[in-house]
């Protein structure tokens, strides 16, 4: 499994914290967000969201990890696009629970909101449960088949309800699509993971082009 972190603004100190808890699991990490490195751009949850969503539409990951002061920000935000399954997270048992009865690609963090002492801790429970476990199994035994059969209908409700993540790519607001793909590395993943021909790296090239053309 590839995860993709990605880290807005007001939790970029949290990112190395999140990484670290990832990390020994056995899946392959990108670090794709704020990394609170001196000079780098800012993004905010705004921004995270749709990185997430493009990464995950183009095939480039299979799960993301984000997040803001109290997780609510950045779920709304990547909740907004096509095929994005996001859940609030702020235990280990949300976890275990969202990732076999919800199934979900991404979750959300409160990074600022209740973030303690022995916070760095609670990271690695919540990531040690959420890979546990069977992806949308179903739990408990006796609901499993009618939470499987939801899972599906929202996925094809996700399908029925927005366009193509292309034709968001080239209907966005400058304000909202400049920072998310000229922030360094996203093109550079997008291209290298996105399969050949793939729409919404076209979309992006195509953005891409016209603002700095600007």
């Amino acid at each position: 499994m590839v995860i993709a972190v990605v880290t807005e603004v007001s939790t970029k100190e949290k990112n190395k914290l999140v990484v670290e808890a990832l990390t020994g699991l056995g899946q392959e990490i990108i670090n794709v967000g704020m990394k609170c490195d001196e000079g780098e751009p800012e993004l905010t949850y705004i921004q995270t969201g749709l990185i997430s969503a493009l990464l995950l539409n183009a095939g480039c990951v299979d799960m993301v990890v984000g997040g803001c002061g109290t997780g609510q920000g950045f779920l709304n935000s990547a909740l907004q696009y096509p095929n994005v399954c996001c859940g609030l997270i702020q235990s280990s048992l949300d976890a275990w629970l969202f990732a076999q009865i919800n199934g979900g690609n991404c979750i959300s963090l409160a990074l600022n909101k209740g973030f303690g002492w022995a916070g760095d801790v609670e990271l690695k429970f919540i990531f040690d449960r959420l890979f546990s476990v069977k992806v949308g199994q179903g739990y408990p035994a006796n609901r499993q088949q009618s939470q499987q059969g939801s899972r599906a209908t929202l996925a094809e409700l996700s399908q029925i309800t927005h366009v193509h993540m292309s034709q968001i790519v080239r209907s966005m607001p400058e304000e909202v699509i400049s920072p998310a793909i000229s922030f360094p590395g996203i093109m550079d993943i997008l291209r290298q993971r996105a399969a050949k021909g793939n729409a919404i790296l076209a979309a992006c090239e195509d953005r891409l082009s016209s603002l700095c053309k600007k």
